[in-house]
């Protein structure tokens, strides 16, 4: 084993799976596993005294979970690149761990090859999400930017700006607004200006088409 090796240390709380994790990467070129750990708090002093390039750890373990384990390995050792090593597929387990700062999620039933993949990817600087997952997590993102994209936007206005815009779209006037509303025509005219700008619309139609198209008509 050489200096420049991956050190790489092993956090699981399944002795086989440590083992076999352990024989498969040393056998690996430039890669050197030197430490595993069964729990988060002992992973934590291998991290302290063995300062790895890479910490594989699994998300369900007893006591502290590997997302705290993720969080904590960065909090102190940020330039430590960390990898979850899970069965868990679900975009809750995903999200959680790139939100404590995951540099990489694989699967425990992906091949050596996928993992050897990630591990060089992290260390290269690049983040890393499980190929057997990458698509489902994509299409949820998509799915996701766009029922946003479609969600009303109105949230944004004032209570007297989303009166105005009910009023513009049911045909009223601006004289007639303010008169139903106890307000100037200037004023009216003012939150008018208001709702259009936050709204990017720029005729009666436009507002019109939009609190239809937002529901806002029949409220």
């Amino acid at each position: 084993m050489g200096e420049t090796d991956i050190k790489i240390l092993i956090v699981d709380d399944h002795a086989l799976l440590r083992e076999g994790l352990q024989s498969l990467l040393s056998a690996q070129p430039g890669m050197r596993v030197v430490g595993a750990a069964e729990d988060v708090q002992s992973g934590m002093s291998e991290v302290a005294s063995l300062l790895p390039d890479v910490v594989l750890t699994d998300l369900a373990m007893p006591e502290t979970g590997g997302v705290d384990a993720i969080r904590q390995v960065k909090d102190s050792h940020p330039e430590i690149k960390v990898i979850a090593l899970t069965f868990h597929k679900e975009d809750s387990y995903i999200h959680a761990a790139f939100a404590a700062g995951a540099d990489g999620y694989v699967l425990k039933d992906d091949s050596r090859d996928e993992l050897v993949i990630a591990i060089n990817s992290v260390l290269s600087g690049k983040s890393y999400l499980s190929p057997s997952i990458c698509g489902r997590v994509i299409a949820g993102y998509l799915s996701a930017v766009k029922k946003k994209r479609l969600e009303p936007s109105w949230h944004v206005l004032t209570r007297r700006e989303r009166q105005v815009m009910k009023m513009i779209a049911e045909g009223l006037k601006t004289r007639e607004i303010a008169e139903e509303l106890s307000l100037s025509p200037k004023t009216v005219e003012k939150h008018r200006t208001n709702m259009m700008n936050k709204l990017d619309l720029h005729n009666v139609s436009a507002v019109t088409l939009y609190a239809i198209q937002s529901g806002l008509i029949n409220q």
